[in-house]
């Protein structure tokens, strides 16, 4: 018996999930020899052929006559910009902290996109999700340890991190709604790549290879993320994102598997009861705003 469409499709975003977990993991091993303006540059590089990909097998940009050029090209612009700085940040905290650690954070980015859509796109958002969001926030503390002896400058990395990552979530609503989704991962690709490049040169430019199977590393890290890109977007277009968000979560423990497996981590004390107030305050804003959604239908 084949599986439905909301089945495969959140088997999609699973393996999309794994796929940006052993992206990171490339990331972080190769975060001793490279800086993570350098590996952001890589990334983005060849992340440029799958979104490249993505936006010619689109059936939305062709039934919009395949054009490139959109209206609000300076925020389609501007959304690279904020990604450039988002990978930047995310990629240093990945060759400073555990990577379950890194990784757990960076979920608050679903607290942050709450957030920031009642300024950015005029939402209501009620006491419910004010409460998720709060709570949400509690874990974070608890994981980054403020005013604490276990507290390191490191652990804002990744929360910077999820803010930039939110607020390119919240400039992607803000887009025409006849802009195809893969253009605009197009555009925002296309200037963090650039973006990339001049953090390099600023930064000091690029290291020479520490060993030839680096090269094999860094296509390894673009092919992972490239991918995983690739798969998303078919999950999202199979079902409504409101099926697939509560399973993202599952990157917690698979970040905390992948961590332990390669990198012989097992952050127990840092992480936990943190992470699990992250997920669930993130799930209460899934759930409401699925239950919003019904209603209003």
């Amino acid at each position: 018996m084949l599986p439905n469409r909301t089945t495969l499709a959140i088997v999609y975003s699973l393996v999309a999930l794994l796929l940006f977990d052993l992206m990171g993991l490339v990331i972080k091993y190769l975060s001793a020899d490279y800086s993570a303006a350098e590996l952001s540059a890589y990334r983005n590089f060849c992340g440029l052929i799958p979104s490249a990909i993505v936006l010619w097998s689109s059936s939305a940009w062709r039934a919009a006559g395949r054009r490139i050029r959109v209206r609000q090209w300076p925020l389609a612009m501007a959304r690279g910009v904020i990604l450039t700085f988002a990978q930047f940040t995310f990629y240093m905290s990945l060759g400073l902290l555990s990577f379950a650690t890194a990784s757990s954070i960076t979920y608050a980015n679903a607290l942050f996109m709450t957030a920031l859509a009642v300024p950015l796109l005029g939402e209501k958002v009620g006491l419910l999700r004010w409460g998720a969001v709060l709570i949400g926030f509690a874990g974070v503390m608890l994981i980054v340890k403020p005013g604490s002896d276990a507290f390191t400058p490191a652990a804002l990395l990744p929360l910077i991190s999820a803010l930039l990552y939110a607020l390119a979530g919240v400039t992607a609503r803000m887009m025409d709604d006849d802009v195809p989704s893969a253009l605009i991962n197009l555009y925002s690709t296309g200037v963090a790549a650039m973006g990339a490049l001049a953090l390099v040169f600023v930064t000091g430019g690029f290291s020479p290879l520490a060993q030839i199977s680096d090269i094999g590393w860094i296509l390894a890290m673009g092919g992972f993320g490239g991918t995983a890109v690739l798969f998303l977007v078919v999950s999202y277009r199979m079902t409504e994102q409101s099926n697939l968000a509560p399973f993202s979560y599952f990157g917690i423990p698979m970040a905390f598997v992948l961590g332990w497996i390669f990198f012989d981590e097992a952050p127990w004390e840092e992480l936990f009861p943190g992470a699990i107030l992250v997920a669930f305050g993130g799930l209460m804003i899934v759930w409401r705003e699925r239950r919003l959604r019904h209603r209003s239908a």
